[in-house]
């Protein structure tokens, strides 16, 4: 049997990838007025409970009439992974299919969707004491002192990692301090098991940067004047917080609890969100080229909605 009609046995699935504010979320639910989907968030902030505003989760009357699957799921005070995605998401997607409907993972975390079509290593769990420790050594010494550290014995990962992304150094010293050996060589020697779903990837990709990064500023602009610097101070009273969570690093929230704790002045705040914003815009838009390489459409063009249901429309015949 030829790879193409073996694909053509399997179950579908649509993933919907983009960069922030290229308007996934609209073209979602206008595919799914048009086809039997159900919406699943592939989105690494939108998981966190009470974190709303920043996260540009839909609201509740569009969850109501458009549920998502796979956010609201956790405190801010806690991780959640890729491959705990993975897991959720696979379950998800089968749930989904027994109702006779096909999936559509819609989100800008392509880690996440790299973790589900291509499978993910056998790396050591978390180990809450060793991150612990981890913390207290980057508090005394700087995460910048960390990932020197780290390209001591793993050059390749210290390589591709900024001096100051605490998330991705600890775990990589995890890796090493909890299996003895690099996660690049973990990684490089891994088995990675790709589910049994024929993909239709569809990449929504600016053709012009220049107009994205405009909508990137009004859509910061709207969540300042939507309540961000509120919500953020509700999540510390109802919370138990700190800078280095995943939940407060995420793009604008970490940028006002640096001016909330005095780091960073407030009237820089607008200007600081909105570079951040652009540079994980620039990061998505790396990994759909490079890694990911979806079939890409210009999310800017005024035929969106009907160039994507062509795209998708066969997936229904």
């Amino acid at each position: 049997m030829s790879e193409a009609s073996a694909a053509a046995g399997l179950p579908s699935a649509i993933l919907l990838m983009g960069p922030t504010a290229s308007g996934k979320t609209a073209l979602a639910i206008d595919l799914s007025r048009r086809f039997p989907v159900e919406l699943v968030s592939v989105d690494s902030a939108q998981v966190f409970c009470d974190m709303d505003i920043g996260t540009a989760k839909p609201d509740a009357a569009t969850l109501a009439e458009f549920p998502h699957h796979l956010i609201n799921l956790i405190s801010p005070e806690h991780a959640y992974s890729a491959a705990r995605f993975r897991t959720d998401a696979l379950a998800t997607m089968a749930e989904i299919g027994a109702r006779g409907k096909v999936p559509l993972l819609v989100g800008g975390t392509m880690l996440y969707f790299k973790a589900l079509i291509d499978g993910l290593v056998d790396l050591p769990s978390a180990d809450p004491a060793m991150r612990a420790a981890l913390d207290r050594e980057a508090a005394s010494r700087g995460w910048p002192a960390m990932h020197a550290e780290l390209a001591r014995f793993d050059p390749l990962t210290a390589a591709r990692l900024r001096s100051t992304d605490a998330q991705r150094i600890q775990r990589a010293l995890e890796v090493f301090r909890l299996s003895g050996r690099p996660l690049s060589a973990l990684l490089a020697d891994g088995v990675r098991a790709a589910p049994r779903y024929r993909f239709v990837s569809i990449g929504l990709l600016p053709g012009d940067r220049n107009v994205l990064h405009q909508r990137i500023a009004a859509r910061f602009d709207a969540m300042l004047a939507a309540g961000l610097e509120g919500e953020v101070e509700t999540l510390r009273d109802k919370y138990s917080l700190h800078a280095a969570l995943p939940s407060m690093r995420c793009v604008g929230y970490r940028q006002v609890w640096e001016v909330q704790h005095g780091l960073a002045p407030h009237r820089d705040l607008r200007d600081r969100g909105i570079c951040a914003t652009r540079q994980l815009a620039k990061r998505q838009i790396t990994w759909i080229g490079n890694t990911l390489r979806p079939r890409t459409i210009d999310c800017l063009s005024a035929a969106l909605p009907e160039i994507v249901a062509r795209e998708v429309s066969a997936l229904f015949d």
